[in-house]
């Protein structure tokens, strides 16, 4: 019995106001991301990692999120802290996050205080920077459950597409900032101080970044507290929350499966781009492009990471403009039909471009087949300029992907959990206002009685679950990326490690990266067609 208290309220005086700051926590969530996925691939190269054995490393993402998010949000569901379910996890994983990337940062001056130069000293810095990674992806995907779930539970059903729509606003403004800053020279703008190098200083930054922003959230959103129904409860172990997790997977309703297989299919497709492909831009930079002396230079690490955050500001900045301009272009659920008046001159065609607006799943579909049109000329990609346009194509089908299915899982997680059968509620239990200084405003809050209310007693579990479904086929991706680098660079970066040039692969072949991005291409249909599916059956 499942018993909320309360009311979930968001500061500031306008509609506009309360979404950013609702969602403004993806800011600093998603620069930690881009850091990682910007920076990581060329440190653990430049360690001395073939890229083989890399790809096992970013298994770590898949893992995390296959464990972390379906059981942080069961157990946040269920937690009856007196300051909400999800705020105390969103706090508590940032400063663990941040923790995490001043050791990855320093890994080998830690090592160094306890062992010795030598072999034995570069294999602890590996180890340790690898568990650093770990760890960090353990601890965000903790605070992305609940970050997502908040969303879910404070928003109203009509508001799910709009606060989805709001939380993409906010992962591109933190992919641009993130980017954007990685392209500046740190270190040579601050000094050594704080850090001596590109890498260090950014994970410094981006632990900053993500401690604050998750701040401004839980400080600008009064959560629903749940509360004890009076009767001795036994709380879920280990083994009832894995079993609870496991069954509603295997049960689950028909609409939520379908959204779950398209992320299925798309995101074999997305995770090489996301996690290669600022390498890839590197080094297609240094095989065609870069003079000699760019070649020579002894922090090939910061030059690559320049110049594939470069190719991301350009991504990050068609992703920002796809998630302000998209809503806009797009019908939107609460959109029954026209009735603005505009200029008689351009009635008509205002008319006729409501009448014709795509909706969202539409949309959905057509970002797949765009990314897939991007991806699949990776592999002729034979200079920067060729290799970042195609990076920047998938900015707006980034755009959709992380709007499209969490709006509708928000909509169908939220009808599960309005319904008066499965649920009891405190009859104390008040309508939802998203501002405590504002009235009571029809747009943007509902009676909780209302079948369009929104209280977020399954997010948890049904955005955990989804989640399962973004990580397993990065277990597949990340199969197919290590069969790959095997075959075609079997050896020691040569743009990067500093091993004696007979442990180094070929660099006159196909580059090993381009092909995953084609084999993501492939993929990208499939997920067109799942999704083909979705809209037959909503």
């Amino acid at each position: 019995m499942v018993q909320l208290t309360g009311k979930p309220e968001v500061k500031g005086s306008t509609e506009s106001m309360r979404m950013a700051l609702l969602t403004f926590s993806l800011v600093g969530l998603q620069f930690t991301w881009g850091i990682e996925m910007t920076y990581c691939t060329p440190y653990l190269l430049q360690l001395g990692l073939t890229k083989s054995r890399t790809s096992l490393v970013w298994i770590a993402g898949p893992i995390s999120g296959l464990i972390m998010q379906p059981i942080v949000g069961v157990v946040a569901d269920s937690s009856q802290s007196k300051y909400g379910r999800r705020r105390p996890f969103m706090v508590g994983g940032s400063v663990l996050v941040a923790l995490c990337l001043v050791v990855m940062g320093w890994a080998k001056e830690i090592v160094g205080c306890f062992v010795e130069e030598g072999e034995r000293r570069n294999t602890l810095t590996i180890v340790l920077a690898v568990f650093s990674i770990y760890a960090v992806d353990f601890a965000i995907n903790a605070v992305q459950a609940c970050c997502r779930s908040l969303i879910v539970d404070t928003l109203p059903i009509p508001k799910q597409q709009a606060g989805s729509a709001w939380a993409s606003r906010m992962v591109s403004i933190g992919h641009l900032v993130g980017y954007m800053v990685g392209t500046v020279d740190l270190v040579k703008v601050f000094g050594t101080a704080f850090g001596d190098t590109q890498f260090k200083k950014l994970t410094l930054v981006a632990g900053f970044a993500i401690i604050s922003a998750v701040s401004v959230t839980c400080w600008a959103v009064t959560e629903r507290v749940l509360v004890s129904s009076g009767k001795d409860e036994e709380k879920p172990g280990p083994v009832q929350i894995v079993q609870r997790i496991f069954k509603s997977t295997m049960e689950l309703p028909p609409r939520i499966q379908a959204i779950c297989w398209v992320q299925f299919w798309s995101w074999i497709g997305w995770f090489p781009f996301l996690f290669y492909s600022t390498t890839w831009v590197g080094e297609t930079y240094f095989r065609y492009d870069a003079p000699n002396e760019i070649r020579d230079t002894k922090d090939a690490l910061g030059e690559i990471g320049r110049i594939g955050s470069m190719s991301l500001v350009v991504f990050s900045f068609v992703h920002f403009t796809g998630a302000f301009i998209l809503p806009q272009l797009i019908k939107s659920p609460e959109q029954k039909s026209f009735t603005a008046r505009p200029p008689a001159a351009f009635a008509e065609l205002v008319t006729v471009f409501q009448k014709y607006k795509p909706d969202l799943l539409t949309a959905w579909m057509c970002g797949h087949l765009m990314f897939s049109s991007a991806m699949i000329f990776a592999p002729f990609a034979h200079s920067v300029r060729f290799a970042t346009t195609l990076v920047a194509m998938c900015g707006l089908p980034w755009s959709v992907l992380i709007w499209a299915p969490n709006a509708f899982m928000g909509i169908e997680v939220n009808r599960l959990s309005s319904s008066p059968a499965q649920h009891r509620r405190l009859p104390t239990t008040t309508p939802i206002e998203l501002s405590p200084t504002t009235p009571y405003t029809p747009s943007l809050c509902a009676p909780l009685g209302d079948d369009t209310s929104s209280n977020g007693e399954l997010a948890g579990l049904y955005f955990g679950i989804l989640n399962i479904y973004n990580t397993l086929p990065q277990f597949i991706g990340t199969f197919i990326s290590m069969i790959v680098f095997s075959i075609l660079e079997p050896g020691k970066s040569p743009e990067l490690s500093d091993a004696h040039p007979s442990e180094h692969h070929a660099a006159d072949g196909p580059n090993a990266i381009s092909v995953c991005l084609f084999i993501g291409a492939i993929s990208s249909v499939g997920a067109a067609y799942a999704t083909k599916r979705l809209k037959d059956i909503l």
